[in-house]
């Protein structure tokens, strides 16, 4: 992600106010250190190191590498955007793998500080915003509760959130990867008409969109995918043997009911309760987990095929 921002020309912007960011996906990544700050502050001195560890790598990996970076990339990338929204950009990236170092530090003191002398230059004077200290460990914990920005994340969020559902459909119902399919967002609000209207392109390419329409009912033989209380159908006709798909689906529900079966006949067993290792134990009550969890979502892509 840092050599991403170097080659985009992302740098320390001298007078960079993040609480003046103007773009709805800047004020969103922004928002989110925000709220992961939070969640790692709470957690250290707790002694609930997993759950800190875990805000910073959802964070670090999920929003802001997975998605951000790759939302970003039209923008920093000068595909049809103005010259003010590509500085912004650029400058809110070098902000916030900034604040990443501040977020990893505790967990990754070598890397994070090894990056935060790189990104300075040896010698070289610090800008404004967090990287104004010669070293990580010598700033202050980022109070970033003024960035947090409903708006922002109801934009970005539903974006994020209707991407991956759309994957998971087309995953569940073994849609082919390279086959596009269109998109029937049905009695949409106006907020999220604006919102599909902004982003469209963007969801087109990443979720595999041939086209985006708007409907008052959803399309027969289309599965059903509610996102943030909206209703998005992707018609499924022509695309896959829905005959073929359903007798699929059953057939992989009939098989995990058996491994249920056989894990919780093991586990009601006292005399194998009594005598298997705890490490067993535990193995068989993650495997149904596991199972279980399939098998409800095995049961959803049923239900759209329905």
């Amino acid at each position: 992600a840092a050599r991403f921002a170097e080659l985009n020309g992302c740098a320390r912007a001298e007078g960079f106010d993040p609480a003046g960011v103007k773009q709805p996906l800047n004020r969103w990544i922004l928002s989110e250190a925000a709220q992961a700050a939070e969640e790692i502050a709470a957690g250290i001195p707790s002694f609930k190191f997993n759950e800190a560890a875990g805000a910073a790598y959802r964070f670090v990996w999920n929003q802001f590498c997975d998605w951000y970076l790759e939302l970003a990339k039209p923008i920093l990338q000068g595909e049809g955007v103005d010259a003010a929204e590509r500085v912004e950009t650029q400058a809110t990236v070098a902000y916030v793998i900034d604040l990443i170092a501040q977020l990893l530090h505790p967990f990754m003191p070598f890397l994070t500080e090894e990056l935060w002398a790189q990104k300075a230059g040896v010698g070289a004077p610090r800008k404004s915003g967090p990287g104004d200290a010669a070293l990580v460990c010598l700033t202050r914990w980022p109070d970033l509760s003024a960035l947090k920005d409903a708006a922002a994340e109801a934009e970005i969020g539903f974006v994020v959130d209707l991407i991956s559902d759309i994957r998971s459909v087309r995953s569940e119902v073994n849609v082919p990867a390279g086959t596009q399919a269109p998109l029937v967002l049905v009695n949409a609000s106006a907020a999220t008409r604006a919102t599909i209207e902004s982003w469209r392109p963007m969801i087109e390419r990443l979720a595999r969109v041939s086209e985006i329409a708007f409907e008052t009912a959803a399309p027969a033989q289309s599965a059903q995918i509610i996102v943030r209380g909206e209703v998005a159908a992707l018609p499924l006709a022509g695309l896959i043997d829905l005959d073929a798909e359903r007798a699929r689906l059953a057939k992989e529900l009939a098989k995990l009911d058996q491994d249920i079966a056989v894990v919780e006949k093991k586990l009601g067993n006292p005399d194998f309760m009594a005598r298997a290792p705890e490490e067993i134990v535990e193995e068989n009550r993650e495997r149904k987990a596991a199972a279980e969890a399939r098998k409800a979502k095995i049961a959803e892509a049923l239900a759209r095929l329905a």
